[in-house]
């Protein structure tokens, strides 16, 4: 199949929704915590040279009581690699030209207690067409309860489509967020996955199906582990904990993680690729 159009504008209205759903979700915690902080949003245009429509997205941030900064991101965007990018693209060394759209979620939690999480789904074309994406929980302070209850939704929502699924994902997230140069975990994990691939209408509809059950895990799990957290005391030692941990997450995601290469190697908006990275960080 060569025309996935009809394909990525369904995938495209479901992330639209998903943001909004977890937008939504976010700024119910917020007035929970006795604050009005909402999502600002930001609409933004991808530009190539020779090319009519190349697509774009909003960025979406908020900075509140309990979220210190949390962005959410959607882009739909189309074009053509650069012949030195598509070589390492999958399915691009048969066709340099590409689609992409997707939802990008980044939150960093006030609160050292809460851990800071990010989420990630999306569909992409080139030669070939695929979903990827994933969720892992990155807390200052590790919660063995919050970490099992993370991993347990979304084991079920692995088990709903494969068994293999959650062991494979599981692995590849553990394997993918770490950081060689310091030899640790970027946090306790999640799932990762890359490159289900769609040759047909029914390959394509079961591994959109999976890939929204991956939005739905996130969903119910995370906002429960932030509302359990949020109200905890912390120590300036915490604080500090925590300011430290998120050089961690500075160095991998500007060092190692493909999604923000991506970004910057197909034009995309450099404060929608940065949104990741915290307000406040310390290097000891």
């Amino acid at each position: 199949m060569s025309d996935w159009s009809k394909q990525t504008q369904q995938a495209r209205t479901w992330f639209e929704s998903l943001r909004d759903r977890i937008c939504a979700e976010f700024e119910a915690i917020e007035r929970e915590a006795g604050s009005d902080a909402s999502f600002e949003y930001l609409g933004w245009d991808r530009e190539e040279e020779g090319n009519p429509d190349p697509g774009g997205g909003v960025r979406g941030v908020m900075k509140g009581r309990v979220f210190e900064k949390v962005g959410v991101n959607v882009s739909t965007v189309q074009g053509t690699f650069a012949p030195e990018f598509a070589a390492t693209m999958h399915g691009a060394e048969e066709n340099p030209g590409f689609t992409a759209t997707g939802i990008s979620l980044v939150a960093h939690m006030a609160n050292p207690h809460v851990p800071a999480v990010h989420m990630n789904t999306r569909f992409l074309t080139t030669g070939k067409a695929w979903f990827g994406g994933g969720a892992d929980l990155n807390p200052p302070i590790p919660y063995a309860e919050d970490t099992e209850a993370f991993h347990a939704r979304f084991r079920a929502a692995c088990a709903a489509h494969n068994p293999t699924y959650y062991e494979r994902f599981a692995k590849w997230a553990d394997d993918y967020f770490f950081i060689p140069h310091r030899g640790v975990a970027r946090g306790v994990g999640g799932i990762f996955y890359d490159h289900l691939e769609c040759g047909d209408d029914p390959e394509w509809d079961r591994h959109f199906a999976f890939t929204r059950d991956v939005g739905e895990a996130f969903l119910d799990a995370f906002p429960r582990i932030v509302r359990k957290r949020m109200g905890q005391e912390w120590t300036p030692e915490e604080k500090q904990q925590q300011l430290e941990w998120r050089g961690r997450y500075v160095e991998f995601n500007l060092v190692y993680d493909r999604g923000t290469l991506f970004g910057l190697k197909t034009g995309g908006n450099i404060d929608a690729i940065l949104m990741s990275l915290p307000p406040e960080v310390k290097w000891s």
